[in-house]
């Protein structure tokens, strides 16, 4: 199907279980929000917000293998190359151990200066920190759970990859509901839930390998250390972890700058909105994990006509996708805010950077598809340096200046501005890879025209 069905057709039934399965995972963070700005209070939203982005690194890292492991497995899939197929999953346990190591150490001896570092203080200071190191004991889980549920998307099986996450999501909420409103026990509640619906999650990946449901041979108890393998996933995977790094820097400014200039209200606006945000480029995110296997596979296949054409069907169906709930809620803000915190009577000020923040929705399907076009055709170099140049050469300074002068509405002005420069530059640096797919095919049409 991936190889030679219609494009359209392959990304209908690619991308609605992993678009569902996102939205899923979407409401549940939009869920965490509702849960403790309705139970616990504006303050404690404000350190769940502060403590958040922190919370991310480990999703980055079960990104970064399951990324790197899925387009490994994709492109070996595609050239019958069943040697790195029975080794990956064991190289990714080795990496998801490894990795869940390092953060549960780091982040348990340095949980309250890295809460700090991202502007905390006060009673903020003690929610987030209470938040944050309650995820960390469960870090191997948020790792491992994410990394074997990409590697299913890999092979194409969305559907499949879909129930898993949807099982896992379903646990959480109802966790959430438990711990939060029934004992009453506040963002740590929140945080065990999550580290619950994450163990789940990380179960039903272990389920589905051991019951040979995968299209490869898969060993999923085993732990090796290829260092060809490991090399390869990394390489492919470390764009996808880049940006969680740009992001928590993005964090940092951006907090720190409302923290200087505004108040607590403005950080849990800002929580907000940045969680609405989120959700919105959650069927984006489904989109990108069907886009990975198409590309991959289809590379693989040297057949590169088809990798142009997918990039082009996904990002104008990412954009189609998120046009109606994009309109709805710009025409309607104050009924999506009022579901987090009911009864806050937002102003005029506070809508309009919503709006202004939110504005640029429908065009950003390029960015992300370009951030999995890369790594898919082993060219993760591209993404890593615009992922990096998004949040150094332009966040930051921005988020450093211009709110000290103009105050913090250039948070969400200089969003959207810095926005527009990198979808911009992603369309240039994917067309200009278009031209040499298109080389690389008429030089294979004629050595095999010449045989």
């Amino acid at each position: 199907m991936i190889l030679n069905e219609n494009l359209w057709k392959v990304m209908f039934k690619l991308s609605w279980p992993a678009v569902i399965a996102m939205i899923l995972y979407g409401l549940n963070t939009v869920a965490d929000v509702i849960f403790v700005g309705r139970f616990v209070g504006e303050t404690a939203l404000a350190g769940v917000s502060l403590a958040y982005p922190l919370t991310q690194i480990t999703l980055g890292l079960g990104s970064l293998v399951g990324v790197g492991a899925g387009s490994a497995l994709s492109i070996a899939i595609g050239a019958n190359d069943y040697d790195t197929q029975k080794k990956l999953l064991g190289n990714a346990n080795y990496l998801n151990i490894l990795f869940a190591l390092i953060f549960t150490l780091i982040g348990t001896v340095f949980a309250t200066g890295l809460v700090k570092m991202m502007g905390g203080s006060g009673e903020e200071l003690i929610f987030g920190v209470n938040y944050f190191r309650v995820t960390v004991y469960g870090a191997f889980f948020w790792i491992a759970g994410l990394a074997g549920n990409m590697i299913v998307r890999a092979e194409g099986k969305m559907k499949s990859a879909a129930v898993m996450m949807g099982i896992g999501l379903i646990v959480n909420i109802i966790a959430n509901y438990i711990l939060i409103v029934i004992l009453d026990l506040g963002v740590e509640g929140a945080a065990i839930g999550t580290n619950i619906g994450m163990i789940v999650y990380t179960i039903t990946s272990l389920v589905y390998f051991s019951r040979k449901k995968a299209s490869f041979e898969a060993r999923p108890f085993s732990i090796n250390r290829d260092k060809k393998i490991i090399k390869a996933i990394i390489s492919m995977g470390i764009p996808s972890f880049i940006m969680t790094i740009m992001c928590l820097i993005q964090a940092i400014v951006v907090l720190n700058a409302i923290t200087n200039f505004g108040t607590t209200s403005d950080i849990a606006f800002y929580g907000l909105t940045y969680r609405v945000f989120t959700f919105m480029l959650t069927p984006i995110f489904g989109l990108m994990r069907a886009l990975q296997p198409v590309i991959g596979i289809n590379f693989g296949a040297t057949k590169y006509n088809r990798v142009i054409r997918s990039f082009k069907v996904f990002a104008i169906g990412g954009a189609l996708i998120m046009l109606p709930l994009w309109l709805v809620m710009m025409l309607s803000p104050k009924m999506i805010l009022n579901l987090m915190l009911p009864g806050n009577n937002f102003v005029f000020r506070e809508i309009m950077n919503f709006r202004i923040y939110m504005a640029l929705l429908p065009i950003l399907p390029i960015i992300f598809m370009a951030m999995t076009f890369f790594p898919a055709i082993n060219k993760g170099k591209q993404a890593s340096i615009m992922g990096i140049a998004r949040q150094l050469l332009f966040y930051v300074p921005v988020m450093m200046i211009m709110p000290r002068f103009f105050g913090i509405k250039w948070v969400y002005i200089g969003s959207f501005l810095i926005d527009l420069i990198i979808t911009l530059w992603a369309a240039i640096i994917v067309g200009m890879e278009f031209k040499v797919l298109k080389g690389s095919n008429e030089k294979l049409n004629f050595d095999m025209g010449e045989n």
